[in-house]
């Protein structure tokens, strides 16, 4: 019997900037995609916390901008940190390894770089990046960080020097360039943006946003690749040829694809697999609302409401594996299986999939899982050593979380 994958793109985003997975570990996650038939390794390589790939031209992104030196515990804003210092980084010939191997696999790994936002990391190497200039030390907390970069031509300059090193590593026609969760309250009350703004004719933060994510994605295209962004871009003008990277609920998919923009779907309420599995007290750190793995399941890239000319602009669905609180492999292994599992069959099969034959068939595909050494959430609840009691968590319901969602996604306007 033979049959296709309904979608080109079936991915997986690996978070290894808040907590660094050493290059055997990355391996190992290549193997278990391919089992998987995943087919796309999204690395999330740059945040406030970590630079994590090595960029020859500007060295102190790894000398300095790879350690921290703790780390915050839980989820609650203003909570305490562990005392430990934390870091590392991959070389080029490290990246070019991992590439090789997910190659081999057939899976193509694409990078992001974040910017203009999550970008401490960056800005401890080298000050002159930010708005003030300012000694800043990698994060050590979690969140939403208001230290973004400044918009001098030589800030875009450095970011394209170092997307040059990145397309001579990746071969992947997507580069990410973030673009996510950029407060703008520095540009509003730096003279020096404001009279930037001016020089460039502009008259408002978010079209500032644009025009810097505009400057690297056509940098990318003139270099025959194609930006690859959080939905947060389509706020303002796209750079030709962007791809969107949709979370904030389909807000961000119904609108790139109306607008005649690709789209991979990775839905938060969905797919983030560092979201609480249960309602259970014993789930460790709980995040936000629970997904179990019936939830995942019911994961469609599409949204209802576009028309098939529009649908044919979602290239496929990815799950994100966010590392605040996934410290070890163990702990991604627990968020990751099975409900991985449940998003390779859904990006895979035709939709409208059989739950209850899934949760049959996956009873023995867990014995798999088992020989493999993954260290899956059991069916009735993490064991003894999976959880995490005392450390809080930061938990919402369906209804909290709606709620948010809604809030960030009204300046989207959806044609």
């Amino acid at each position: 019997m033979y049959d296709t994958p309904r979608f080109a793109w079936r991915g997986l985003m690996l978070d290894v900037a808040r907590h660094f997975m050493p290059k055997h570990d990355v391996l190992r996650i290549v193997d278990l995609m391919a089992m998987h038939r995943l087919n796309t390794l999204h690395l999330h390589l740059t945040d406030d916390q970590g630079w994590r790939v090595e960029i020859r031209r500007y060295p102190r992104l790894t000398e300095v901008g790879a350690w921290r030196h703790e780390s915050q515990v839980g989820a609650v804003s203003g909570g305490p940190v562990d005392g430990r210092p934390h870091g590392g980084y991959y070389t080029q010939d490290d990246i070019r390894e991992i590439v090789a191997y997910a190659a081999q696999r057939f899976i193509t790994v694409v990078p992001e770089i974040e910017t203009p936002g999550h970008v401490q990391a960056a800005l401890a190497a080298y000050p002159a990046l930010g708005v003030t200039g300012a000694p800043q030390q990698v994060w050590t907390r979690w969140g939403v960080n208001r230290n973004i970069l400044n918009v001098e031509e030589s800030t875009v300059d450095f970011f394209t020097g170092v997307l040059d090193e990145v397309m001579e590593l990746f071969p992947s026609t997507h580069i990410g360039i973030g673009g996510d969760e950029c407060p703008k309250d520095q540009w509003r009350d730096d003279p020096r943006t404001q009279q930037r703004m001016a020089e460039l004719g502009l008259s408002r933060e978010q079209q500032l946003h644009a025009w810097f994510v505009r400057r690297l994605g056509d940098h990318l295209a003139a270099a025959g690749r194609k930006p690859f962004g959080w939905d947060e871009i389509l706020e303002g003008d796209l750079p030709p040829g962007a791809t969107i990277a949709s979370w904030r609920g389909s807000t961000g998919a119904v609108t790139a694809a109306r607008r005649g923009f690709d789209v991979v779907s990775c839905p938060d309420d969905k797919v983030y697999l560092d979201y609480r599995q249960s309602e259970l007290p014993t789930e460790p750190i709980p995040v936000s609302i629970p997904l179990s793995l019936r939830d995942v399941y019911a994961f469609d890239p599409v949204p209802p409401e576009l028309t098939p000319d529009e649908a044919r602009h979602v290239l496929g669905g990815q799950a994100a594996m966010w590392t605040e609180h996934a410290d070890s492999p163990r702990t991604v292994d627990y968020l990751l299986f099975p409900r991985l599992c449940a998003v390779a069959e859904t990006l895979w099969s035709p939709a409208g999939g059989d739950y209850a034959d899934f949760e049959h068939r996956l009873t023995h595909h867990l014995r798999r899982l088992d020989a493999f050494g993954v260290e899956y959430r059991n069916p009735a609840g993490p064991h003894p050593w999976q959880q995490r009691p005392g450390i809080p968590g930061r938990p919402a319901t369906r209804e909290q979380r709606a709620e948010h969602i809604a809030r960030l996604v009204a300046t989207i306007s959806t044609p």
